[in-house]
């Protein structure tokens, strides 16, 4: 079975999407807010909207079904409709009269979330998207409408269970997202355009199946089937970076997810990454992610027991 190497990402990097807010409202309307999170969403669940943020020069306009990612934005504002315009605020609540009675023939209905990833995979995604992407609806058919609507269904109808299924929708609504940003766009180097360029997967697979290994240009540009000079120009216009800090990055990932999530010592993770000795790696650890492992893993964990003990209070 050919290694889904997205998946694979997304695991590594505990992607998810998290519901924050939305608007429904109809005739001539206006909003707006501050920005927090790095990487934000807003998908119309039905009408028309017009986006404005930071950093752009023109106006998104949104129709049902679209979505827009925004990365490092720190305000965004939407309008619809003729003037004059009532201000309407956001809800975080999509349980209110306001969403339970809201009509898709009539209404302009906007929800909102963020992107939430571990500190391992921020990078990674953030290098991976512009400040704006927009992703266009492909009609009633369309994959990413169809999870959109779950989505809003399941957060807006307080059924049993209601919390777990938003939260499996999410994933879901957030992985159709990628895929048709994928499919739609022209990527930036990053790791999604080197996920997705099958010339290059051959390689992709040896780095990310046998990360250990000492792994040489000849034989990764041999195993795309390319010269040496070929194969390293491909992969650092894809990857944005060249083939062995590529794979540097990646065992920096694997240890960042083995150090929090297992207790396995230091030198044996140095050991099954490649590296000569415990040293070596603690040091290649602490130039990439700005600390010792050990304090690595003490403070993650730190960090996940303070907020089990707050989502429980």
């Amino acid at each position: 079975m050919t290694p889904d190497r997205l998946s694979e990402a997304l695991d590594l990097v505990e992607v998810r999407g998290v519901l924050t807010g939305g608007i429904a409202a109809r005739g001539g309307w206006r909003g707006s807010g501050p920005l927090s999170d790095p990487v934000k969403f807003f998908a119309l669940v039905s009408g028309r909207a017009r986006l404005t943020t930071d950093g752009i020069d023109e106006p998104v306009d949104l129709v049902a079904g679209d979505v827009a990612i925004l990365t490092g934005r720190s305000w965004v504002a939407f309008e619809a409709g003729a003037e004059p315009r009532q201000e309407v605020q956001p809800e975080s609540d999509f349980s209110t009269d306001r969403f339970a009675s809201a009509d898709r023939d009539a209404d302009d209905i906007v929800i909102g979330g963020c992107v939430s990833l571990n500190e391992a995979g921020r990078m990674l995604l953030l290098e991976s998207l512009p400040p704006v992407a927009h992703i266009r609806s492909a009609g009633d058919d369309d994959r990413l409408l169809v999870a959109l609507l779950r989505l809003f269904d399941e957060a807006t109808a307080q059924r049993l269970g209601s919390a777990f299924a938003i939260r499996q929708y999410g994933q879901l609504f957030l992985l159709e997202l990628l895929r048709s940003y994928v499919d739609q766009s022209a990527l930036p180097s990053g790791w999604l355009r080197l996920l997705v360029d099958e010339r290059l997967r051959p390689a992709l697979d040896l780095l990310h199946g046998r990360p250990g290994r000492a792994w040489g240009l000849e034989e990764l540009a041999r195993a795309a089937a390319m010269s040496r000079t070929t194969f390293a120009e491909r992969f650092r216009e894809a990857a944005g970076v060249p083939p062995l800090t590529y794979l540097g990055r990646w065992r920096m990932l694997l240890a960042q997810r083995a150090l929090r999530d297992g207790d396995a010592r230091v030198a044996a993770l140095a050991e099954e990454l490649g590296y000569g000795s415990e040293s070596a790696f603690s040091t290649a650890f602490k130039r990439v992610v700005g600390e010792s492992p050990l304090r690595y893993r003490a403070r993650v964990r730190q960090d996940v027991t303070g907020r089990v003990r707050t989502e429980t209070l």
